[in-house]
């Protein structure tokens, strides 16, 4: 099957013909990919209420960390937009209701924390209700705007520790529908690919919701990267075999100590890469890295049991039974040998190396 598609408002994807822009912000409206109709149509949807680019985080109509923290800016921009508020004290109180729905959509990715403080900051810094809306507005175009630079700089950073012929495994989407555009593991594949390094991808699929057979081959296909996608059941057997030479995935949260979040089996991966001693790297911009909160802290979001339980109308299981439907997993330090970000890559010890170069405001 082939995933190129046309749509009126995206041209025609030919191979490497143009980025996939996952959300931008036109004409005082949120526009983004609608990933729950890939790869089967290429759909953009238009928001102008911060409370539908909540729904949209929420049903996956937008996902990945730091695509997610965008969307959740821009959510912010609508909030500031429509709010009738004449005083700056009520447009803050609208603001911090607006806060707090979005903040609510996905508990595990820090980018989304990240992204609504950034904004709530500038908007405490004016005191004059219109200056509090351009802030606003003008921060989360920044935050898009520096999306794009910083994953070219991760892409970079990891690109150049990959030498010609490797097979690189990565785990469910960390690509332009990731990001505002450029992706952070896939970003490190693309800039490999730039740089004229022959390299090949192997995608898993990502059950339950396919983020990798749906979006990550979707992708690979458009940027003309040689891929194959695999069940996520045959990683041990092609590391048995010494197919994969080398494993890039993202993150959602990253802590000081090193532990990373990310979609659910990746830890298992990871495991396995240990025993069979292929290195294995995480891509992600300092803004997934949490700083202050311990493993016990992080909340593991559990997702509705319909994505086990159904593929479209279809029944998949027993009605009744109890499922357990985690959205992600953490990965100790102990099993990660690199992880890949816009300033450099840091190595273990990540304590030492995290605390030396990673901070924030």
């Amino acid at each position: 099957m082939r995933y190129r598609k046309k749509h009126k408002s995206s041209g025609n994807l030919r191979k490497g013909s143009k980025d996939l822009f996952t959300v931008k912000w036109e004409n005082n409206r949120v526009v983004m990919i609608d990933q729950t109709k890939l790869p089967g149509k290429l759909v953009y949807v238009r928001y102008n209420k911060y409370e539908d680019v909540a729904k949209a985080i929420e049903r996956l109509i937008v996902r990945g960390a730091p695509a997610i923290g965008v969307a959740a800016a821009f959510g912010m921009s609508l909030a500031a937009i429509s709010s009738r508020a004449k005083t700056p004290n009520s447009l803050l109180k609208d603001l911090k209701i607006a806060y707090n729905r979005l903040r609510s959509t996905r508990p595990t990715a820090v980018n989304l924390v990240w992204a609504l403080d950034q904004i709530m900051k500038q908007a405490t810094s004016k005191s004059d209700v219109q200056d509090i809306k351009n802030s606003i507005i003008l921060t989360s175009l920044n935050m898009a705007t520096d999306d794009i630079t910083i994953n070219k700089k991760l892409g970079k950073n990891g690109a150049q520790m990959i030498s010609n012929d490797e097979v690189i495994l990565t785990h469910c989407n960390a690509g332009s529908l990731a990001t505002v555009t450029y992706g952070t593991a896939l970003g490190v594949l693309r800039a490999a690919n730039e740089m004229g390094k022959n390299i090949r991808v192997i995608a898993t699929e990502t059950r339950p919701v396919m983020q990798g057979s749906r979006l990550t081959a979707f992708e690979l296909d458009h940027y003309g990267i040689d891929f194959s996608l695999i069940p996520d059941t045959a990683v041990g057997h092609l590391m048995s075999k010494g197919t994969i030479s080398r494993v890039i995935v993202g993150a959602d949260r990253i802590l000081k100590t090193g532990h990373v979040y990310n979609k659910i089996g990746t830890y298992q991966i990871a495991a396995l890469a240990k025993r069979h001693d292929i290195p294995f790297y995480v891509a992600a911009p300092i803004s997934t890295f949490d700083l202050t909160s311990s493993v016990d802290d992080v909340v593991i979001e559990e997702r509705n049991k319909n994505e086990l339980m159904r593929m479209g109308n279809k029944l998949l299981a027993p009605k009744g039974i109890k499922i357990l439907n985690p959205a992600f997993d953490v990965t100790p330090p102990e099993l990660i040998a690199g992880i890949i970000t816009e300033k450099c890559v840091l190595m273990p010890p990540y304590e030492k190396s995290i605390a030396k170069n990673i901070s924030y405001g």
